[in-house]
């Protein structure tokens, strides 16, 4: 029997030509291959945001392959060779949405036109033989709180009294706080359970140690390509012209570090320890399908947030996608993002109106995705109501996460013709805390 040749993909494979969703990855054998802590098919614990090492390839995933984009570029003779065949997404995600495009109808013909198969096949390396490395340097992080759901969950939860479950602010504009870029980490990096003071209700004085309420928050993230100039605000008619693609993101949280902290300047601690991104980017234009118009608005908009406006009529700014969160292989939550209020275009201008300039390399979050219902809440804190309703599963209960503890996201959106576009997964082990 004849070995299959890995362009021939099984039908509804959602990682086919209408994916190809972009990373970085060190074949096997390479320098990188065998840092410590990695992992085939994940990432070196502690391999950061070092982009220029070697060994490091920019790939395309095609099935369960990837592609070395910058090989093919160059033995096909392609004008991207100096975008792709890099260390890092860092050269194409500053080329700017009309090379984007023609790099993706490129790709799109190489693995696809059959007179190219031949120069094609070799090289593509199975997935399970590559390590994964985070795919660009993250410049700036910010993450948000756009879930009207997930924010009237934690209002009914710690403001039972108040008259509405959602701050004053909240349908005015997309709430946010600036995070560490330092510590975005890929995809199978261990997470380490943070340490810090906490301090319960009724203890006297603050405690230090550990925490004891170790969250998760299910996200989508999004990643800038094009900078802007400082003082110059993003308007909502220019989303798809700087922000490149969007991957799956787990926003982990101390919930114990956080409640203590938070007044009056927000979180810090309890979120700033680590945060973990997918290996895999994909491209807004393969999510074109999956575009959907967002939640009724039930506040007037200002002018720069307004997205019932002709001008972005082409944009309904909501994307449809359907994320799976498993803990230790077993599902807990099927958060729905096209749920989520404020839209990636609402965030990206909110975050520039002041005049703050983007960078490339920029990475945004939406905020914890939540439904309507208990089985699309997308926190620990909201599936227990604070540890109140423990998680009955198959290797014990859980309120909030446990050392040795795996956390998995997965998701997909609709894609073309019927089709599945797949999101790389995102996933971390808690690590005990540190000396």
């Amino acid at each position: 029997m004849s070995e299959q040749n890995p362009l021939d993909l099984p039908e509804g494979d959602p990682f086919g030509p209408h994916n190809l969703p972009y990373g970085v990855f060190s074949p096997a054998g390479s320098a990188t291959d065998s840092a410590p802590g990695s992992a085939p098919g994940s990432a070196p614990a502690a391999d950061g945001h070092a982009a220029a090492r070697g060994g490091r390839r920019v790939g395309v995933r095609l099935g369960s392959y990837v592609l070395d984009a910058g090989a093919a570029a160059a033995a096909l003779g392609s004008p991207y060779v100096s975008l792709l065949d890099q260390p890092t997404l860092g050269p194409l995600l500053a080329a700017g949405r009309r090379t984007w495009s023609d790099v993706r109808r490129a790709l799109t013909a190489w693995v696809t036109v059959p007179a190219h198969r031949d120069i094609v096949r070799p090289l593509l390396h199975p997935l399970s033989d590559v390590t994964l490395h985070l795919p660009f340097e993250v410049a700036d992080y910010v993450d948000f709180y756009a879930s009207e759901h997930h924010a009237s969950n934690l209002g009914r939860m710690f403001r039972p009294d108040a008259p509405t479950p959602l701050t004053p602010n909240w349908k005015h504009l997309p709430i946010g706080y600036h995070g560490r870029s330092g510590t975005v980490v890929v995809s199978g990096t261990d997470v380490v359970r943070p340490t810090g003071q906490r301090k319960a209700p009724a203890d006297p004085a603050p405690v230090f140690g550990p925490s004891v309420k170790l969250d998760i928050e299910a996200e989508v993230g999004f990643v800038v390509g094009a900078p802007s100039a400082l003082g110059t605000p993003v308007p909502l008619a220019d989303f798809r012209e700087h922000v490149f693609g969007l991957c799956l993101l787990n926003d982990w949280s101390a919930r114990d570090l956080q409640a203590w902290e938070y007044v009056p300047l927000g979180p810090f601690l309890g979120k700033s320890f680590a945060t973990s991104v997918s290996a895999w980017i994909t491209p807004l234009e393969a999510l074109d399908a999956a575009r959907v118009t967002p939640p009724e608005r039930t506040e007037p908009l200002l002018p720069y947030l307004d997205d019932s406006a002709e001008s972005v009529a082409d944009e309904p700014g909501g994307y449809d996608l359907r994320i799976t969160v498993s803990l230790n292989g077993h599902v807990i939550s099927e958060p729905p993002f096209s749920t989520v209020y404020w839209t990636a275009a609402q965030q990206l201008a909110h975050m520039t109106v002041n005049g703050a300039s983007l960078r490339t390399g920029d990475l945004y979050g939406s905020g914890t995705v939540s439904g309507p219902s208990p089985e699309q809440f997308g926190s620990l804190i909201e599936l227990t109501w604070n540890g109140r309703d423990p998680l009955e599963l198959p290797d014990g209960k859980r309120t909030f996460l446990e050392d040795g503890d795996v956390v998995t996201m997965t998701a997909w959106a609709p894609g073309p013709g019927g089709t599945r576009v797949g999101l790389g997964e995102v996933s971390g082990r808690i690590a005990p805390a540190g000396g």
